[in-house]
C-alpha cells in the first residue's frame, strides 16, 4: 500500500482485492444498488464491497449490505467466485477484485441508498435482466434464482 488511504490503493492495486457480493432476496425480488464509486460507477449491481482484515466473508457481506442499503440479511449460501478486472487503455489492471458472491435473505430494515450507493431498490429477476447490469451480475442473479426454485 502506498498511502494511508485504503481507497487510494484500490486503483492500480499491487494484488487483487477480495470483495463480497450479495444476491439478497425479499420474496421474489432481488436487491440492487446503483454504484456510487468506480469501478462501474452509476451502474446497477448487487450490493457488496471489500473484505476487511480480520473479518469473515459472511461478516463482510452483512456489513457491506448494511452500509450500502441499511438492511439486515441472513447469508444463506455461496454462489460463485469470479474475477473483476478493469484495464486501462495501456492494458494495465486499473481495478482487480476477486469477488465472492453469496445469496442472502432480507431480515429487517427498509432499503435506502447508503455509503457507496447512489440508489437502491427491489426488482424481479425479469426486471433486472432488462437493466444495464454487468453480464456476471446477471449470471449470478440467475444462478441464485435457480437455486431457490
Amino acid at each position: 500500500m502506498t498511502s494511508g488511504d485504503p481507497e487510494a490503493s484500490r486503483e492500480y492495486p499491487s494484488r487483487p482485492i477480495v470483495a463480497v457480493g450479495a444476491v439478497v432476496w425479499k420474496g421474489g425480488k432481488v436487491l440492487l444498488i446503483r454504484r456510487g464509486k468506480e469501478p462501474r460507477r452509476g451502474r446497477w449491481s448487487i450490493p457488496g464491497g471489500a473484505q476487511e482484515t480480520g473479518e469473515t466473508l459472511a461478516a463482510a457481506l452483512q456489513r457491506e449490505v448494511r452500509e450500502e442499503t441499511g438492511i439486515e440479511v441472513e447469508v444463506t449460501g455461496l454462489l460463485d467466485a469470479l474475477d473483476s478486472i478493469v484495464r486501462d487503455d495501456a492494458g494495465r489492471a486499473r481495478y482487480h477484485y476477486t469477488l465472492v458472491d453469496f445469496t442472502a435473505e432480507w431480515r429487517s430494515g427498509e432499503a435506502r441508498a447508503g455509503a457507496d450507493a447512489m440508489d437502491s431498490g427491489w426488482f424481479t429477476p425479469a426486471e433486472a435482466a432488462n437493466m444495464d447490469l454487468w453480464d456476471e451480475t446477471l449470471r449470478v442473479i440467475r444462478l441464485a434464482e435457480s437455486r431457490r426454485a
